[in-house]
Order: C-alpha cells, then structure tokens, then sequence
C-alpha cells in the first residue's frame, strides 16, 4: 500500500505550481514597478530637456516651467519639482543656464516597496548655453 501511495503522483503538479505561483506574481509586479520608475525617468529626461531649449534661447521661468508641465502630461504636477539656474536676472548671451527636475514615484506593491525605497526619487538635469 506505502508504494502505491509513493507512485501517485496526482497532487504533484499543484503542489509544484503553489511553490511557483508567488514567485510569478512578484516578478510579475517587479518588471511593472520597474517600468513605472524607468517611465517616470524617460519622461522627466525629455520635459526638461523642453526646458532647456526654452531657457537656452531667452524663455522667462514661467515658460521654462510651463513647458516643463506640458511635456510631462502624464506625471503628476503637484509633485514636480523644478529649479532653473541662475535666476531669470541673472541670464546673459553666452552663459550657461541649467535646469533641474526632480519627481517621486510610489511604488505600489506592498513586498516590493519595503525593498526599494519608498518613494524612489528620479532626477534629471540639464545645461544649455543661452543663445
């Protein structure tokens, strides 16, 4: 009877997908936690790239940030942090203008947000000559 019992193998392949299934879900949400972070990145990356090329030939602060909004439609406005170096006064033919954006994303997945830090910041900067 004990062999007969060891030769059954009808509980294997669920036992075997229970023991897998949680590790798929993780990954699963860590490729998608992952693509937030790289989205956000990317998209920050070009908006102040916008702003640079705005501020380079003569744009005022509020079109520099303007621009800056408008090119990262789908982050969240309210947690958008920008700075523009030096100051609007401060700008002549020649020099360097310098703009610096930063954004936080939070993660959603409970596993994986006690991991990474939460929220996880990207940044982006950029320099430009001011034509």
């Amino acid at each position: 009877m004990f062999k007969k019992f060891c030769k059954s193998s009808s509980g294997q392949a669920l036992l075997e997908f229970a023991l897998v299934l949680p590790l798929f879900v993780l990954l699963t949400f860590g490729v998608i936690e992952v693509s937030k972070i790289g989205y956000s990145y990317v998209t920050l990356n070009n908006a102040v790239r916008s702003g640079a090329r705005v501020a380079s030939v003569g744009g005022l602060d509020e079109e520099i940030t303007n621009t800056i909004a408008t090119s990262s439609t789908y982050l969240d406005q309210t947690l958008l942090n920008i700075t523009i170096i030096p100051e609007e006064m401060g700008r002549r033919s020649g020099s360097q203008v310098k703009v610096v954006a930063s954004y936080p994303v939070y993660l959603s997945t409970p596993i994986i947000s006690q991991v990474l830090p939460n929220p996880v910041t990207v940044n982006s900067s950029l320099a430009m000559r001011i034509e």
